[in-house]
């Protein structure tokens, strides 16, 4: 009985140890697998997050590129200013700098200084923007809305906004609470932006909006789905796109949104079949060669705390090269070069395609074009006609004053008498307000 009972006790210590020795491993043979599958989740994302940093580093020696080069357009050293001059002379067809540099080599002039280095020739327009040819929305809003109510031809997805008059202009005011307008349009719920396309627009920083800012998004946030595009980030020193992002020259010191002078900031777009360019007023600040997703439509959003003003929307569609145009029509077609109200005096905006008129000249001296302002049917005909005279006066004095001889150019106007489109749309008054280059 006795040799029973221990074998008993002996099958009781047995399965004991058995219970123990399954307590201690099978957790460890978990715990490996389970750290076996988090070294794996760590390995994939270590393997993301070095394909994201290589990203941000190839961004920013993209931004860097463009930095150097705007540097060496605005002078910032001796060395840039000698690269500026000889810019100035291979725009005009003529390399001095460079021959003069390369002589005094020759001539051994410098054998007792230090080696003369070839500097870079380069060349960089800090505001190439050229509006698109065929207004699609147009809003300044008009002088016919009636103040305080919601500007007409937009939709609203958020917040509030009201039609106001800033300094006798009418502009469209976001609320205290902010929000989000997009254009009101028929097809809003499809893609209508195309594949070519501009738009501009003025934005108002004020003391009172300190740290503010304006989005601008591609796509309409009430009848679209939002792709893979990201915001324009509108600051009063810069723009920001993404890991893209650049100040305005002059205010690279200057913290993002402070405002020390209350200002309008002209935006303007450039969107070319993936190809993305961001400018405020005079200057490019954002340039991306191939923007992720598809630019769908817009919707334009405020920061909430201030009060916000927005006017002179336009998105436009894309067109032929200057030259092209010359050669299968024999004139060129402008809406982009603006003019204050009833005035002739040139926006800041207008140098884009004034400049690539000058660019087209000088590239080809065999071309002289007559500058004809056209307006739309606002107004009285006679104040139209004088006005449009003197307003294509004004771009031919310019295009003088920039060096394409006198001789080459002569200017006319005839006011409203030759629409190219309705006059009872903003979208056909903007058409019809241009300035055309007609080659004679």
């Amino acid at each position: 009985m006795r040799k029973k009972s221990q074998n008993k006790q002996i099958k009781i210590i047995a399965k004991l140890i058995i219970v123990a020795i399954l307590f201690i491993f099978t957790p460890q043979h978990v715990e490996a697998q389970f750290f076996k599958k988090l070294k794996e989740k760590a390995e994939a994302k270590i393997e993301r997050e070095a394909e994201k940093r290589a990203e941000r580093r190839m961004n920013k020696k993209i931004d860097k590129t463009f930095d150097d080069a705007e540097d060496v357009i605005d002078g910032k050293n001796t060395t840039n200013k000698d690269s500026e001059k000889s810019n100035d002379n291979s725009e005009n067809g003529e390399n001095k700098s460079e021959n003069n540099t390369n002589g005094n080599q020759k001539n051994g002039a410098n054998n007792n200084s230090a080696p003369v280095v070839n500097k870079p020739n380069v060349v960089w327009s800090k505001f190439d923007f050229v509006p698109g040819d065929t207004v699609i929305f147009e809003d300044g809003p008009s002088t016919n809305e009636e103040n305080g109510e919601f500007p007409s031809r937009w939709d609203l997805y958020k917040g509030g906004a009201e039609i106001a008059e800033f300094n006798g202009t009418p502009v469209i005011m976001y609320l205290d609470d902010g929000g989000v307008i997009i254009p009101y349009l028929k097809n809003s719920s499809e893609d209508y932006l195309p594949e070519v396309f501009t738009i501009e627009m003025d934005v108002w920083f004020g003391e009172e909006q300190e740290y503010k800012r304006y989005w601008i998004e591609f796509f309409d946030k009430k009848n679209q789905r939002r792709g893979e595009t990201t915001d324009l980030e509108l600051y009063p020193n810069g723009l920001e796109y993404g890991n893209s992002s650049k100040r305005y020259p002059g205010r690279e010191n200057v913290n993002w949104g402070v405002v020390d002078v209350p200002m309008w900031r002209h935006i303007s777009i450039a969107y070319t079949k993936g190809k993305f360019k961001a400018y405020m007023d005079d200057t490019r600040l954002i340039n991306i060669p191939r923007l992720e997703g598809n630019p769908t439509g817009i919707s334009i959003r405020s920061e909430s705390g201030s009060t916000t003003y927005i006017k002179n929307i336009r998105i436009a569609k894309g067109g032929v090269k200057y030259y092209d145009r010359v050669l299968s029509e024999g004139k060129i077609i402008v809406n982009g070069i603006k003019f204050d109200i009833n005035k002739a005096t040139l926006k800041a905006e207008s140098m884009g395609p004034i400049n690539k008129i000058y660019d087209l000249m000088v590239k080809n001296p065999d071309i002289n074009f007559s500058v004809e302002g056209h307006t739309d049917s606002d107004g009285s005909d006679t104040n139209n006609q004088t006005l449009s005279e003197a307003r294509g006066k004004t771009v031919m004095d310019k295009l003088i004053a920039m060096g394409i001889t006198p001789n080459r150019l002569k200017s006319n106007g005839f006011g409203e008498s030759k629409p190219i489109d309705n006059n009872s749309s903003p979208e056909g008054k903007a058409n019809n307000r241009r300035v055309e280059f007609v080659k004679f």
